[in-house]
């Protein structure tokens, strides 16, 4: 019986909040993009939209636990809770606490659409959501500067986590835009496109190092397989952002001194989508074809698993928006191909998680035990 135990492989139950890492937040990043896709799976199947808000109240309800654990982390074990930031690899998850809630913000305007009072709450988790990113953005890599030991052999996908808020932020900003008032829609599109250009380029810059790092080093651990599929993320979110920013801004500025410029944005924003698609095209297939050869290796299963869920979902995201605002039908059918992979990779991703969490054996902090891995002068 000692199996239905919850926690029973933790030595005290409060050891859920001692070890808890930001790594779980990353459960909400694969279920918010999964809840988003199916509630706009271009097929009318029947119950897949209340399949979908019932994956969003479950979301709600993860996040809510998951930030209380990680607050009361810092509150009662706060000695345990600061060599996070010297970890050269836990540190880059607190990239997914922000990631984690913009799922939620669009999920606001998606399942209560029309509604006025709904569309502020958004607006206001949005901006919270802006702050938290580009705190990550700047925060993280600061460390990674100054205090943590990094080398070109051991980097890996993770690098990409600190800094992919600020366009998961600005492809929500467009989608939350089209719901609001003139004058904060024109707000939020200003900051949406600077807050790309806060990310992507660093994003693109630090691929460019990973394709380096692969060519010279070869693939990561095992225990790090799953992180090729990161560099899905930025890619696919960089053109989804440009699409939906393109889409609010004409809208958001129709009549002002910026109308023309705002009417550049959408078919700009379009061509510069379809950049990025053929880039994360090629990610797509080399990210399977390695993960391929890290499964004969023998993949362990850990939470970077679910690595495998929102990079793929923006991607998809950004192809489903392309087929909608292209008329090509190779896109929509595409993204559906897709979103079923994706649901798939969700459903087992999930599964073993809940099993993980239940028995506590996923619960661990490494930083707890990273002396090694810190220079002299942060030790």
């Amino acid at each position: 019986m000692s199996s239905w135990k919850p926690l029973n492989r933790l030595p005290s139950p409060v050891e859920l909040v001692r070890q808890f890492t930001p790594n779980w937040f990353t459960v909400n990043m694969g279920t918010g993009i999964t809840f988003l896709l199916l509630a706009q799976f271009p097929a009318q199947i029947t119950g897949l939209h209340s399949l979908a808000y019932g994956l969003f109240i479950a979301d709600v309800l993860m996040f809510a636990l998951f930030t209380a654990l990680f607050v009361a982390r810092w509150l009662f074990f706060t000695e345990d809770a600061r060599p996070l930031l010297r970890h050269p690899v836990q540190s880059m998850f607190l990239g997914a606490i922000p990631m984690a809630l913009i799922p939620l913000v669009n999920g606001l305007v998606l399942f209560y659409p029309g509604n006025p009072l709904v569309a502020q709450w958004a607006l206001h988790l949005w901006w919270i959501d802006a702050a938290l990113s580009l705190l990550t953005g700047w925060l993280v890599p600061w460390y990674q500067f100054t205090a943590q030991d990094h080398s070109l052999e051991r980097m890996t996908g993770v690098w990409l986590l600190p800094v992919v808020p600020a366009e998961v932020a600005a492809s929500s900003a467009g989608i939350l835009a089209q719901h609001l008032p003139a004058a904060q829609a024109q707000s939020l599109v200003v900051a949406g496109y600077a807050l790309w250009g806060m990310s992507v380029p660093i994003a693109l810059g630090i691929l460019t190092v990973l394709y380096l790092r692969l060519a010279l080093h070869k693939l990561p651990p095992k225990e790090l397989g799953v992180s090729t599929w990161l560099s899905l993320g930025p890619i696919g979110t960089g053109a989804f952002a440009l699409l939906t920013l393109g889409a609010a801004a004409p809208q958001a500025f129709a009549g002002t001194v910026m109308a023309p410029v705002a009417a550049l944005a959408g078919p700009l924003g379009v061509i510069g989508a379809l950049v990025l698609w053929g880039l994360g095209l090629w990610w797509l297939v080399t990210a399977v074809a390695l993960t391929a050869i890290q499964v004969r290796r023998g993949l362990p299963f850990n939470l970077g698993w679910w690595g495998f869920t929102f990079p793929l979902g923006v991607y998809t995201a950004a192809s489903l928006t392309l087929g909608a605002r292209t008329g090509m039908p190779f896109f929509t059918a595409f993204a559906a191909m897709l979103i079923v992979a994706l649901v798939g990779a969700w459903a087992v991703v999930a599964a073993r998680s809940a099993h993980g969490l239940w028995h506590g054996h996923l619960v661990q902090a490494p930083c707890l035990n990273c002396t090694s891995a810190l220079p002299a002068k942060a030790a």
